[in-house]
């Protein structure tokens, strides 16, 4: 577990950049932390790893406090992955940057070996590569590797999709969200509000050093309050649907309660089938209608008809009666 209580933190100790910050963070969540640039997302991270003291309040990693945990310890139980995977890479290959933070704790050996060759084999590396040759998504993809080789209890990612294209960022954060269904615990710093509502559970919204706003992803980043505090944007469809839902017709239908393409897609489509159904009554209740007044219509003419041919009939009869009266006399 991950607390901050009443946290403070500043870099010159005069200026805070947090002011008496504090959440809990449990075990296997995964929460990320969002607002404009200068909000203290990055300085909460840095306080997490212990790259940063706090200046008042506690941060508890499992209930340690990190000012009595030494860099080691805090390296085993938090990996970092920095914004640029160029200030993380340090070595000549591919597979001795995997093996750095081994060799960093003392922990080399067969079993350290084992766990890079399976890393290798999981993120299809050259293990003779040299890193600074590979590309932005690659470089990337192995600064991540290099830190959950080891296994850490809880990831931290400063804004790890920046840079990358679109399919390199679903590789990264799949390989995240695996992470995390296995029960690491992932803390995320995004300003990419779509890749947020996709893969985080919680989210931290912070301004000026403070959070304003904290709670399940969509109940934050539909918030409008929240949003113009944070100076964020919600999810495109997240967006679209809060639109569509200042239509009282559609307030509160799926449609304006859809945060992701396939729900959106799916609420259209009822909606749709709805307005079909709804369309298909009426207009088998107008031919209802039509059958019955042509009908009645009919009944009208038939009796008319009716009606003429027994006056006919009586007009015959009557006449045949007074040509046989002529006839007797």
């Amino acid at each position: 577990m991950l607390e901050f209580s009443h946290v403070s933190a500043s870099y010159d100790g005069e200026l805070p950049v947090l002011c008496d910050v504090s959440f809990t963070i449990n075990d296997g969540e995964f929460v990320a932390f969002v607002g404009t640039n200068g909000a203290g997302k990055s300085t909460t991270m840095r306080l997490i790893n212990g790259l940063l003291k706090p200046t008042e309040g506690t941060v508890s990693i499992d209930g340690v406090p990190t000012t009595k945990l030494k860099t080691s310890e805090l390296a085993r139980k938090v990996g970092f992955l920095f914004q640029n995977p160029d200030r993380q890479i340090c070595c000549n290959t591919v597979r001795e940057e995997l093996l750095f933070g081994f060799k960093a704790q003392g922990q080399e050996g067969p079993e350290a070996n084992a766990a890079v060759d399976a890393m290798i084999e999981r993120f299809g590396f050259d293990p003779d590569a040299e890193p600074y040759l590979l590309n932005r998504g690659t470089r990337q993809l192995l600064a991540l590797a290099s830190i959950i080789v080891m296994a850490p209890p809880i990831l931290v990612l400063d804004e790890p999709t920046t840079g990358l294209d679109f399919r390199e960022c679903v590789k990264v954060m799949d390989i995240v969200r695996e992470l995390n269904e296995q029960g690491t615990t992932v803390v995320m710093v995004c300003h990419d509000m779509e890749v947020v509502g996709d893969f985080a559970e919680r989210v931290i919204a912070m301004t000026a050093g403070s959070v304003v706003a904290d709670g399940p992803t969509f109940d934050v980043l539909r918030n409008g309050e929240v949003l113009k505090k944070a100076s964020i944007l919600p999810p495109q469809v997240t967006e679209i649907a809060l639109i569509l839902g200042q239509d009282p017709a559609l307030a509160e239908t799926p449609i304006a309660q859809a945060n992701t393409v396939n729900a959106m897609a799916r609420a259209v489509t009822a909606r749709a089938e709805e307005q079909f159904a709804s369309a298909m009554q009426e207009t088998l209740a107008e031919a209802r209608r039509v059958e019955i007044v042509e009908g009645a219509i009919l009944d009208d003419i038939a009796a008319v008809l009716s009606q003429e041919q027994q006056d006919a009939g009586t007009s015959s009869t009557e006449s045949s009666d007074a040509l046989d009266a002529k006839e007797v006399h």
